[in-house]
């Protein structure tokens, strides 16, 4: 049996309902679904769902949309928990619903996506809701291939993120806690999945939970879980994400978003390895190597009462900071270089590399989407094969001369350093230089290897030169 059946057979085992009114949505589900190798069938009405679970038909994942008429999906869930209390069901929900995903929560929905996801939220929402059924060995598979591609995406020439990679290597085989910062944008899921990759719980589960996506009322019943009967509508017990990553790692991601009186339960856990589940009379222990980004500056939100300040501390015991791409512009060639290849790949392109016109406006633009914009940007030069129209659009963004500030721990009162005349010849000769590599890609349409031969120097000696100007 070739690696492809290997990773296809266990989806086939997996039969997923879909249950919406809208035509358009049930086709566009039904073809992603059974693209990944899934059995899908799909019915537009709540009544047609309990008819299809009635008749015993095989069923291993429910997707409900929130809003149809006649019999809607708060109504539907609670009769498909009538029939099969233990069927895991998704609710798909559109933006502004938050009360009704309560409800839905509450009366016992597995997981909810937002409309809009993108097609691997689904399938990591599919994996999660089946993690404590018998499929668990073939969903692993999956999850392990999915910890290979992010590992891979950990693309840098920056000598910024190698001092990153270092610190990673010093802690990665430690249990340690580990705070990392940095702008949106600048890939600090990416470094965490990194240290999950490099650790010894590589084998184990990786759970990511972002605090800012999940209403603050349901985040506890998310994190901690709950006891069968702990309210109206908990028909099955919850393990919650912390009882999911037994074992294994956490990732919570935007933790600046946490309230105040849920960051002392989380203070608990991070003490003391135990928390106490909804309606549970007794304290669960978990063994969980946890992981934490934020956008926010933390000392700030200390000072201002937003963060408790003794979490910080237990937080901060090691802290990464993820430098914004316009203080790595190094990066920004080999990113392009991955981006294209990749969505090459996943759009059948043939796109060979970015202009050296618009990698000069890479270079001159400011980045405050950080990795992420320039991912979004190479994949519209991919898929549009309009180079003109997104020069034009990075142009007039960098007439604007919006600044940034070097990190977001600078403050207002911050002053530039002053130079030493010594120092000025310096800067005059390294511009000299930059100017003149820079001349040189742009005549070799930013083929490093040819620029290195019409500068007379050696290919890795351009490389040096490209971290230290760009």
């Amino acid at each position: 049996m070739n690696k492809k059946d290997k990773t296809e057979k266990p989806n086939r085992e997996i039969s997923i309902l879909i249950v919406d009114d809208e035509e358009s949505a049930r086709t566009y589900l039904n073809t992603l679904l059974s693209l990944k190798g899934y059995r899908v069938t799909s019915v537009g009405s709540g009544k047609e769902a309990l008819d299809h679970i009635k008749k015993g038909e095989v069923c291993s994942v429910v997707i409900l949309d929130v809003m149809m008429p006649e019999m809607d999906g708060l109504t539907t869930l609670q009769k498909i928990r009538e029939l099969k209390s233990d069927l895991p069901v998704i609710m798909l929900s559109a933006m502004g619903q938050t009360k009704i995903v309560v409800e839905a929560m509450k009366s016992g929905a597995s997981n909810y996506l937002t409309k809009g996801f993108e097609d691997e939220e689904l399938e990591i929402a599919i994996n999660n809701v089946l993690g404590r059924m018998e499929l668990v060995d073939q969903i692993r598979d999956l999850k392990e291939q999915l910890k290979a591609e992010r590992k891979e995406e950990f693309i840098s020439v920056s000598e910024m993120m190698d001092d990153v990679k270092r610190t990673i290597d010093q802690i990665a085989d430690t249990d340690i806690t580990v705070l990392i910062q940095g702008e949106s944008g600048v890939g600090k899921e990416i470094i965490a999945r990194y240290i999950y990759s490099s650790s010894p719980r590589r084998n184990k589960a990786l759970i990511k939970v972002s605090c800012a996506s999940i209403p603050g009322e349901l985040l506890e019943s998310e994190l901690f879980g709950y006891e069968k009967g702990a309210f109206t509508g908990a028909y099955v017990p919850k393990p919650g994400r912390f009882g999911l990553a037994n074992h294994g790692t956490i990732f919570l991601d935007e933790i600046g978003e946490m309230s105040v009186p849920l960051q002392a339960k989380l203070l608990q856990v991070l003490q003391d390895g135990v928390f106490t589940r909804l309606g549970d009379k007794k304290e669960t222990h978990v063994d969980t190597r946890v992981l934490v980004a934020t956008n926010k500056n933390l000392e700030k939100a200390v000072r201002e009462g937003d963060f408790r300040k003794d979490l910080y501390h237990r937080l901060n015991v090691v802290n990464i900071f993820v430098p914004p791409l316009r203080e790595r512009r190094d990066d920004i060639p080999v990113l392009c270089e991955y981006f294209v290849e990749k969505y090459n790949r996943k759009y059948n392109r043939k796109t060979k590399a970015i202009s050296g016109n618009l990698m000069k406006a890479f270079g001159n633009y400011d980045w405050p989407g950080n990795v992420r914009e320039l991912e979004n940007i190479v994949r519209r030069v991919v898929v549009l094969r309009d180079e003109g129209r997104i020069l034009e659009e990075l142009t007039e963004r960098c007439k604007k001369k919006e600044k940034y500030p070097r990190s977001f721990y600078t403050t207002p009162d911050s002053a530039p350093a002053i130079s030493s005349f010594k120092n000025v010849s310096k800067e005059k000769a390294r511009e000299v230089e930059k100017e003149t590599i820079l001349k040189a890609l742009d005549e070799t349409n930013w083929n490093r290897r040819k620029a290195a031969e019409l500068l007379g120097i050696n290919y890795k000696t351009l490389l040096y030169k490209l971290k230290k100007i760009l």
